[in-house]
């Protein structure tokens, strides 16, 4: 927030105190802007939640709005400035948002001047953001009875219309809502039955995990056949991340693992849509992603885990491993003090990826052709010069480490060279664990294993939904979903509680 010389106050004292306000606080955004810098570019070991630190943001955004508040309201030239300027940046609100119109019409239609009647000759139109609190519901179903005056036995009434949980007063909303609360926005069971309370509505958080169980069983024949509708397609990427699980014969947790599989062609123009599929598993054995990719024939991106080798055996999964792991490690080489060679590493990458930023979007065939043009002379020099600087090198350092990390998964580097469908790193199916990150942190282990896969069941319909709603996709083919119209219905209402 800026001023100019005439905001300034004349008397002395008043100047000083504003000087010393402004320098605690600039100390202060100072002090965020080091602990932004640290959890970016520090020790994995130093670095700060991205959540604490918005929280910082955000307090330093409120105050300077607060101050420009109090001196728009003081100065009716600024306060019209600013009118203006916000007018102008505000954006326009989403189409498919409901609008409710307000008439503010003038009281009398008659001239003021000469007492005719006045004729409209146009209108002025704003639109402001308003919001409708969470509002429950009771739906109330009515089944008339009906007898025969003839028949004394006999006795009409339509049937009761199923429910998703047989005797249970949940709706199918009622219980996306709870499973989006719970597996998006990474608010656990007991915080929800916190919310409702406030309304009036006594859930306890056993029940509300009863519904979760319920429907996870409804929704699990839908995400087996998300997974197979992925493995037909001809390139994915996978990941996978840790889930502590509680172990009571113990005492304590155990480390599970949640395989991620996505699928986002849309770099080359690629007509599926996206989506990722969660699979938990007790260990991270090879097995494991042999048999949730069982079938699956073509390209696979993954990062340098030598578990996924074994899926490249036969003849018909080629693996594509991320530059990006490369260049993490040379990276913090280059941050610890000064390194010629990982430094110089990192500037052949950086070319790299600069081809990548300007081709992003083209279709799979264009992008080849730039990378063999481009792209190619870069990988063609880089390999030999690794090897040299290799054998110029101390075999035990970090250094070394890298290098050979790099070599040995070449193969693997380069080729998305000559293949325009395949990423350059497979951050595509970092994102997708990102939310799965968010959850573990609220919740801290899964209850079980039978948890932990409802966990990845769920998540992976919401995280697919998500995805494919911001980009106004289709769900998937509606052929091909189950024949349940329970559990098609219950989808879509899932992905209903993302406004699609």
């Amino acid at each position: 927030m800026t001023m100019t010389a005439d905001e300034l106050p004349d008397d002395l004292n008043a100047l000083k105190a504003m000087v010393l306000s402004r320098e605690a606080e600039n100390a202060r955004l100072r002090q965020i802007i080091k602990e932004l810098q640290r959890h970016r570019f520090g020790r994995r070991a130093e670095t700060l939640p991205e959540d604490q630190l918005l929280l910082g943001l955000e307090e330093a955004e409120q105050v300077e709005a607060d101050g420009l508040e109090e001196k728009e309201h003081a100065a009716s030239d600024l306060h019209r400035e600013r009118v203006a300027k916000r007018r102008i940046n505000r954006g326009s609100l989403p189409a498919h948002l409901p609008r409710i119109d307000v008439v503010i019409d003038i009281e009398s239609h008659d001239c003021p001047c000469c007492g005719n009647g006045l004729h409209r000759i146009g209108e002025d139109v704003s639109e402001k953001l308003d919001i409708v609190p969470a509002q429950f519901r009771v739906l109330v179903t009515r089944r008339p009875k009906y007898a025969c005056r003839a028949c004394e036995e006999v006795v009409v009434q339509a049937p009761a219309p199923t429910r998703l949980i047989e005797g249970g007063i949940p709706t199918e909303a009622t219980v996306a809502q709870v499973l989006v609360s719970k597996y998006a926005d990474h608010l656990p069971l007991y915080r929800q039955a916190q919310i409702y309370k406030r309304q009036g509505i006594d859930l306890d958080r056993s029940t509300l995990a009863d519904w979760v169980g319920r429907a996870a069983w409804h929704l699990r024949p839908v995400h087996q056949r998300l997974l197979e509708h992925l493995k037909a397609s001809s390139k994915l990427f996978a990941d996978e991340t840790t889930a502590p699980v509680l172990d009571p014969g113990r005492g304590k947790t155990k480390t599970g693992q949640l395989w991620a599989y996505a699928r986002d062609d849309r770099p080359w123009q690629g007509v599926d849509p996206p989506g990722v599929v969660y699979v938990y598993a007790p260990d991270r054995k090879s097995e494991r992603p042999m048999a949730h990719l069982d079938g699956f024939v073509g390209v696979l991106q993954v990062d340098g885990y030598v578990g996924y080798r074994a899926l490249a055996a036969g003849n018909s999964v080629s693996l594509a491993f991320c530059w990006s792991h490369v260049r993490r490690r040379f990276y913090e080489l280059a941050a610890a003090g000064p390194a010629p060679i990982a430094s110089e590493a990192l500037r052949r990458i950086a070319e790299l990826y600069k081809i990548e930023d300007n081709i992003r979007g083209l279709t799979h065939e264009d992008r080849r052709a730039v990378r063999q043009d481009k792209s190619r002379p870069i990988i063609a020099s880089l390999a030999p010069w690794l090897t040299q600087q290799l054998s110029l090198i101390s075999q035990k350092t970090k250094l070394a480490e890298a290098i050979r990390y790099t070599i040995s998964r070449w193969d693997g580097l380069t080729r998305f060279i000559d293949d325009g469908r395949i990423e350059i790193d497979s951050n595509t199916v970092e994102r997708s664990i990102r939310p799965i990150a968010l959850n573990r942190k609220n919740a801290l282990f899964a209850g079980s294993d039978a948890g932990a896969e409802h966990w990845a069941t769920i998540a992976s319909l919401i995280e697919t939904a998500l995805c494919r709603a911001r980009h106004n996709a289709v769900y998937a083919d509606r052929r091909t979903m189950p024949n349940a119209s329970s559990d098609r219905d219950f989808t879509r209402r899932v992905a209903g509680q993302f406004g699609r």
